[in-house]
């Protein structure tokens, strides 16, 4: 059986994508089969991983619209066990044409994703900085939601207002829906606030934060890197940029705590 994941947080900037694109990268490197979905408009995910927002005639977009099936739009990537479903502008419009209380379209991918779901060891679901259609999608298709929360100023507010949502979505369209865990990111240990965040992150939600399973009680934080932030720019997610760089081991670290 597959589990789907879906990476989310409403506030933009806290390295959703990041988390989306290097945790699937992780995980295919350590020998699991695994399809990136990019369902936001922006398509950082789609660019991140090598491919122009125009390089696929077809995309996510179609699939939510009917036009045609996910295994015919998914593509290679350069990892062989590694593969994406892209995403395009153009699914802005389907923001506009269905809002967030259509319970038909907010079951839309995860329809889509049964004909597809026991090809695979993971689904990680790249979504939207909005707790719209899009990213309502993504809940009711998935198994479990990481949340990246960016280790400075402002960093949890916003996430009583995700948690509803999860609740709301648990209560009214997918019970299953579970919490995989909060994850640190953009963390300086040279910066006073960093720190705070981090140990509020403990205070209050130590029990879902991934752990190190080769460090002594230690948790799971994604740095501030230059090597993971260059990265997107080279279409590569950073295990094929810098492997041992701080970013990559901290995102290997990552899969090595989900695959447990």
């Amino acid at each position: 059986m597959s589990e789907v994941i879906t990476i989310a947080n409403q506030k933009g900037g806290v390295g959703k994508t990041t988390t989306a694109v290097n945790l699937a990268a992780s995980l295919a490197v350590a020998e699991k089969r695994v399809l990136l979905i990019d369902i936001d408009p922006q398509a950082n995910a789609t660019t991140g991983m090598g491919f122009s927002r125009s390089d696929s005639e077809f995309n996510i977009y179609h699939v939510l619209t009917g036009a045609k099936r996910l295994s015919e739009i998914v593509l290679k990537t350069h990892i062989p066990t590694l593969f994406l479903a892209p995403s395009n502008i153009g699914l802005v419009s389907i923001e506009r044409e269905f809002d967030d209380k259509n319970r038909d379209f907010k079951l839309t991918l995860k329809t889509k994703l049964e004909e597809i779901k026991d090809e695979y060891d993971f689904i990680i679901i790249d979504s939207p900085p909005a707790l719209g259609a899009l990213t309502l999608n993504a809940l009711n298709a998935s198994d479990s939601v990481i949340i990246p929360v960016q280790c400075e100023y402002y960093a949890l507010e916003g996430l009583a207002m995700m948690l509803q949502t999860i609740k709301l979505v648990k209560r009214e369209t997918n019970p299953r829906l579970n919490i995989r865990g909060f994850l640190p990111t953009m963390f300086s240990s040279q910066n006073n606030l960093s720190k705070s965040t981090l140990e509020d992150l403990k205070n209050h939600v130590k029990k879902k934060l991934f752990m190190d399973k080769e460090g002594d009680d230690e948790i799971v934080i994604i740095p501030r890197n230059i090597k993971l932030a260059e990265s997107p720019s080279f279409g590569k997610p950073i295990i094929l940029y810098d492997i041992k760089s701080p970013g990559s081991v901290a995102y290997q670290k990552l899969a090595y705590a989900i695959l447990e």
